[in-house]
């Protein structure tokens, strides 16, 4: 008889069964409301009508789907010995089961092809948010290579999961979302950059037709891969609806010798009722982690857009000592403080101190200065790539990826170091490390500007994004070991290298190059499908953006930059004194909320036309929320409806009340409603969630603060006869 496994925790069940003669299959994969049923006397297992002109015996789809259980989708193992093993059967040999109830567990099943001499080992586990990851390993036991051209996993989704998210996108426009029918056939994702892309799927969902933030079960995918890679919704003719993820390997990339083995990256999946739920959960996973940031996500100012690549020691100084004074306890020095680096064309590579630029000791003077005025100092690097016209490049052009003959086209002037290289390897994490700790460095921006094409090994010949990839991991992790106390940032041309495998070794990302609030709202309301906000980097521009022109003002500016890790890029120097104070609101009033906002649960909704939007964040225990209520475009209909907050306890009382630096006492009938006016109204969670409240007349581009707070039973009692009038207000 098979063996059957099942997993749940918070709300989700995952069932697998493990037949005699083939990998595990996913019966169930859900909400635990299954809990106590037999899932063999419903059948799920066997018992389907035979296809027409179909197998005798249909078998359901393993995760890690198989060719010769009649499966004519996409295939779990690609490979081959030049020719021969090309379908390999894989049979359990051993099975490890651990697991807690209510709390998750693991599935650890090594198998075997005897014929075909490879070995497979697959390893599931649902963690207590609810979330499920997994991984496949196969291992060559035979003495002649074997050539592995791709290893996916698979989870099957319900036959009404009818529609398709996922994300597009380019630089400085990342997280696009686009929907579609789940139809027969492959709705295939690649990722062809050599980096996770601004243009990559981030999360694939399937789910109930019309599913959103906080309605419709849904199921997601993410692969966490930083490289190369592909995620697939695939409908069978027969019926079967899957989602499927793994590395997208070049021709060549893992050749495998006698008893090597090649692992794929773990795959995310996520199911919900509604995409916030879905979210949640793998928000919940980041935070469990030992490694996810504890202390306070400081105040960050990145001086780019306000000085670009003219690093002049006195208007930096001089920019700190404001920065200082409006609130700022990080202090970030961006490219061009390094070799002959004056502008992109030149000195990529030359982790020195430009005497060029800083003369004798000025490097180490703005050091000190910036650290005597309280903040910590941190520094730009582009680790990973060289300029043509560089020391480095001069002395190692064979550290650069390339094809045999030839070096890639060139983008943003630059070529890729290939990190895979002992020599370049120890060149970079010296270079790092000493840095690091002679100048007390507390923060590295670490950037990524290219895209890795032809990106082949001097060293082997072979296509190298794979080598690079994990080298790069490598990289990242030594240099943490050897610098305990530093953090890093993920930076790859603003948002193209976001997934949960970078995230395992730095300390948040930048979402986006673009700073224009207008499009940050989007990208970073769709960034946090897959990162809680205290992950992503999210900063207060100048009043015109730099990537796109646009004019707003500064409290849309700041309100927008607060659900994130908030900074600032900005010429503070050039700044009015008004906009110095009303900034200095803002820093205060983030660090008044960052606990909150950090640690909350995330939601988010649209209303009139989807022009306006909603996000928040809940406290765990539900006795305080934040929301944010924008609007992005003009509605066809205005005045607005009630808007909702999503999130509370329904039996909970709670005071509602304008909050943030733009909620002043100033109170205007024309635009505020009459709660505005008394500072607040008090109301049940249930009315709050289901009918709402009514919200100031906004411009567009405009956004207004609500803090929701947990009335205490005793003033509850008391406000307990002035709940209609509050209704009414």
């Amino acid at each position: 008889m098979p063996r059957r496994v099942r997993f749940a925790a918070n709300g989700v069940a995952l069932v697998l069964e493990i037949p005699a003669d083939s990998l595990p299959q996913a019966l169930f994969w859900g909400h635990d409301s299954l809990a106590d049923v037999d899932l063999a006397e419903l059948k799920l297992s066997s018992g389907r009508p035979n296809a027409s002109n179909g197998l005798d015996d249909p078998r359901p789809v393993a995760l890690l789907p198989e060719a010769w259980t009649g499966w004519t989708g996409t295939a779990g193992l690609d490979g081959h010995r030049l020719g021969e093993a090309w379908s390999p059967q894989f049979t359990p040999e051993s099975v490890a089961i651990t697991g807690t109830e209510g709390l998750g567990g693991s599935l650890v099943v090594t198998a075997l092809d005897a014929v075909a001499d490879l070995a497979m080992t697959l390893e599931v586990e649902m963690v207590p948010s609810g979330l499920v990851r997994m991984r496949a390993s196969v291992q060559n036991l035979s003495p002649a290579p074997y050539v592995v051209d791709g290893l996916q996993l698979a989870l099957p989704v319900p036959g009404y999961a009818d529609d398709v998210l996922d994300l597009a996108g380019r630089w400085a426009k990342e997280r696009t979302p686009q929907r579609s029918r789940f139809q027969v056939g492959s709705h295939l994702r690649e990722g062809r950059h050599g980096r996770t892309g601004a243009d990559a799927a981030f999360v694939l969902t399937a789910g109930e037709s019309g599913f959103s933030f906080d309605r419709g079960e849904v199921w997601g995918m993410h692969v966490a891969f930083s490289g190369n890679h592909r995620t697939i919704a695939e409908r069978a003719f027969t019926g079967e609806r899957l989602l499927l993820g793994g590395e997208l390997l070049l021709p060549g990339e893992v050749v495998l010798a006698q008893d090597e083995s090649y692992s794929s990256p773990y795959i995310y999946a996520a199911y919900g009722q509604g995409l916030d739920e879905s979210a949640a959960r793998i928000h919940e996973f980041l935070r469990a982690r030992d490694e996810h940031p504890r202390s306070p996500r400081p105040v960050v100012m990145n001086v780019w857009e306000a000085v670009y690549f003219d690093h002049d020691r006195s208007k930096l100084a001089d920019l700190a000592v404001v920065a200082a004074e409006v609130g700022v306890e990080r202090f970030v020095l961006d490219d061009g403080w390094f070799g002959a680096r004056r502008d992109d064309t030149a000195g990529l590579g030359d982790w020195h101190v430009s005497r060029d630029v800083w003369g004798e000791g000025g490097f180490e003077s703005l050091v000190k200065h910036v650290t005597s005025l309280g903040m910590e100092f941190g520094l730009w690097f582009e680790p990973e790539m060289v300029n043509i016209d560089s020391d480095l490049a001069r002395r190692h052009p064979e550290w650069m990826l390339q094809v045999p003959g030839r070096l890639p086209l060139e983008f943003r002037n630059q070529q890729v170091l290939d990190i895979s290289h002992p020599g370049a390897f120890a060149y970079i994490r010296d270079s790092i490390v000493g840095l690091v700790r002679e100048h007390g460095i507390r923060f590295i921006k670490w950037d990524h500007n290219r895209d890795l094409i032809d990106a082949g090994s001097t060293r082997t010949g072979r296509a190298g994004v794979h080598e690079q990839t994990l080298a790069t991991y490598r990289l990242l992790r030594e240099i943490r070991e050897a610098c305990p106390d530093l953090e890093i940032e993920s930076c790859s041309s603003g948002g193209a290298r976001i997934d949960l495998a970078i995230l395992e070794h730095t300390d948040r990302v930048w979402a986006s190059d673009c700073i224009d609030a207008h499009e940050r709202q989007q990208i970073q309301r769709w960034t946090a499908q897959l990162l809680p906000p205290e992950l992503v980097g999210s900063h207060v521009g100048a009043e015109q953006a730099h990537t796109t022109g646009r004019r707003l003002d500064l409290s849309f500016r700041a309100a927008t930059a607060l659900f994130g890790h908030f900074g600032i890029e900005w010429d503070l120097t050039s700044a009015s004194a008004e906009d110095l104070a009303a900034l200095t609101e803002w820093v205060d009033f983030y660090k008044s909320e960052r606990n909150l906002i950090h640690t909350g649960r995330l939601v988010r909704a649209t209303s009139e036309d989807e022009s306006l939007w909603l996000h928040g964040t809940v406290s765990p225990d539900r006795t305080r929320a934040l929301y944010s209520v924008s609007l992005l475009e003009r509605p066809v209909t205005w005045p607005a409806g009630r808007v909702r907050l999503p999130g509370l306890d329904a039996e909970t009382l709670y005071r509602v009340f304008p909050t943030g630096p733009q909620a002043s006492d100033d109170f205007d009938p024309k635009i505020h409603p009459a709660w505005w006016s008394m500072r607040g109204l008090t109301l049940p969670g249930a009315v709050l969630s289901r009918i709402g409240i009514e919200i100031p007349a906004l411009r567009v581009d405009h956004s207004v603060l609500i803090g929701v707070e947990r009335v205490d039973s005793a003033i509850h009692r008391s406000l307990r006869t002035h709940r209609e009038g509050g209704l009414r207000a």
